[in-house]
C-alpha cells in the first residue's frame, strides 16, 4: 500500500528533478523502519546517474522538505539510482544497450516464433533489431511485448 504522503512528495521532487536534469523513477516510504526510510530514485537524463546527481538531489529534497510538514517525525532519506533495469523500454536503454545478450518477445508470433534471443543492435520507430550469429533479425516494434537482458549469456 502506498504512503499517503507520496502524491505529495513527487508534487515536489518531479519539478526538482527536472531542473536537476533529472529523471524521477520510483519513490517509497517505508514505515516498517526504524526511523521510516523514504526512498527516491532518479535517473540523470543525459549520462549515467552518478553519486553527484544523488547528493545533489539529496541536498535540495532535503531542504525542500525541511520547509514543508510533509513526514511527521524523524526519518532517513535515501536517493539512489535504480540500477540496470530488469526490461528495457526507453530509446536511452536501447542505445546505451546495444551490443547486450537480450531475449525479446513477440505479442504474437513472428515468422513462427514468440521469443527471439540474440545481441541488441538497437531500435527505430518502426523494428527493433538484433544480431543472431551474424544475422540481423528485424523484428517489427508493434508486436514487441518485452525486451530483457539474456542471464545465461
Amino acid at each position: 500500500m502506498t504512503h499517503p504522503a507520496i502524491p505529495q512528495i513527487i508534487e515536489i521532487v518531479s519539478p526538482l528533478a527536472q531542473q536537476l536534469n533529472l529523471e524521477l523513477v520510483d519513490i517509497v516510504f517505508q514505515t516498517n523502519r526504524n526511523p521510516p526510510v523514504l526512498r527516491v530514485d532518479i535517473r540523470n537524463l543525459t549520462k549515467d546517474t552518478g553519486l553527484e546527481d544523488c547528493e545533489q538531489m539529496s541536498r535540495t529534497l532535503e531542504a525542500e522538505l525541511e520547509g514543508k510538514e510533509i513526514i511527521s517525525g524523524a526519518y532517513v532519506l535515501e536517493v539512489s539510482s535504480p540500477g540496470v533495469p530488469t526490461y528495457l523500454t526507453s530509446d536511452r536503454e536501447f542505445t546505451s544497450f546495444k551490443g547486450f545478450a537480450v531475449i525479446l518477445k513477440t505479442s504474437e508470433p513472428h515468422r513462427k516464433k514468440t521469443e527471439w534471443q540474440g545481441t541488441l543492435l538497437g531500435r527505430d520507430q518502426d523494428s527493433v533489431y538484433l544480431n543472431q550469429k551474424g544475422k540481423k533479425i528485424t523484428i517489427p516494434r508493434n508486436l514487441v511485448l518485452t525486451v530483457q537482458f539474456d542471464e545465461q549469456h
